[in-house]
């Protein structure tokens, strides 16, 4: 064999012997709003490439509207979203083809908030007061819940809708109190500005605990394969942040400096890690039964679910 050939073939070898680089497959995913220490898992998993160590390539996209999300995976044009426990329920009892795929944030993080200056301690007091909200059409099932927990009725206050203006509306005396407003937000947020509160947690006065923010996906078109391999990555990067919060925090606000590097976000931040589903794809059908019961009990679904047969196992 002439030396010519012998290189040829030793080059061949070479080149058969050789990895090919990995096709990664890619996915989309839109969040429930811009980003934000809620979503750290996410933003890790794609800062320190986990999502392409698992062979995937994910898109991430942020709403213009926080009640799309669900509705253009359910139209098929988004592959994963960031949505509500709640709102999956509502959802699919109305029809729409959903399924859950993993957890983010595995408590409730709404809270019912006073300003630590009103001398109100107790839900009772909170007769005869303004109720502030975001978005209409469940304050019986919260609010008229809370409250009825504490002997008032929910024609014994006045709720009225603010929009995105929650924290201004209470800091403002515009109402008394607000429902809506996040543990690990609001509450920094209020308090940084000079308004220290006072919160109510729904999951100990009445309502049935829930995950607050969950991953889901079009239950009629999915991709096993990537679904599996993201929620891994998921799972890696939650493990990495509590793990290293402080090392995490700083891969995070990297992903957008100008807008996460801020002190309301750092402290969020803190607050927020015990929230993460260290088992984001743990299963609990009787958990999300339990609230669908009771949404169905306060008329806010008029057809009852079945978590089976929504819960996907990944």
């Amino acid at each position: 064999m002439t030396t010519i050939m012998l290189i040829l073939f030793g080059l061949s070898i070479s080149a058969e012997a050789s990895p090919q680089p990995q096709k990664l497959t890619k996915i989309s995913l839109m969040l429930d709003w811009f980003v934000n220490p809620n979503h750290g898992p996410i933003i890790i998993a794609q800062q320190r490439g986990y999502f392409k160590q698992h062979g995937i390539e994910v898109d991430i996209q942020q709403p213009a509207d926080p009640s799309l999300p669900p509705k253009l995976v359910a139209a098929n044009k988004i592959d994963l979203a960031v949505s509500y426990q709640p709102n999956l329920t509502i959802d699919v009892a109305a029809g729409l083809p959903l399924i859950k795929t993993a957890t983010l944030i595995a408590t409730p993080l709404n809270t019912l908030m006073v300003l630590k200056k009103s001398g109100i301690t107790d839900l009772s007091q909170l007769k005869g007061k303004t109720i502030g909200i975001s978005i209409a059409g469940n304050e019986d099932a919260t609010i008229g819940t809370m409250l009825a927990a504490h002997g008032v009725k929910l024609s014994d206050v006045k709720i009225i809708n603010v929009g995105w203006a929650l924290s201004s509306s209470l800091a403002s005396g515009k109402v008394d109190a607000i429902w809506g407003g996040l543990r690990n937000f609001e509450t920094n947020q209020l308090a940084l500005e000079g308004y220290p509160t006072i919160s109510f947690f729904p999951e100990e006065n009445g309502i049935p605990s829930y995950d607050e923010l969950i991953f889901v996906a079009n239950s009629k078109h999915y991709n096993r394969q990537a679904i599996t391999a993201f929620n891994a990555a998921i799972t890696q990067a939650t493990t990495y942040i509590i793990n290293h919060p402080d090392a995490a925090w700083k891969q995070f606000i990297q992903y957008a400096p100008d807008t996460l590097d801020n002190t309301l976000n750092h402290k969020a931040w803190n607050d927020t890690l015990s929230r993460f589903a260290l088992r984001p794809t743990a299963v609990d059908f009787k958990r999300y039964d339990d609230y669908a019961q009771f949404l169905f009990n306060h008329h806010v679904i008029t057809k009852l679910p079945q978590a089976k047969n929504y819960i996907g196992s990944f």
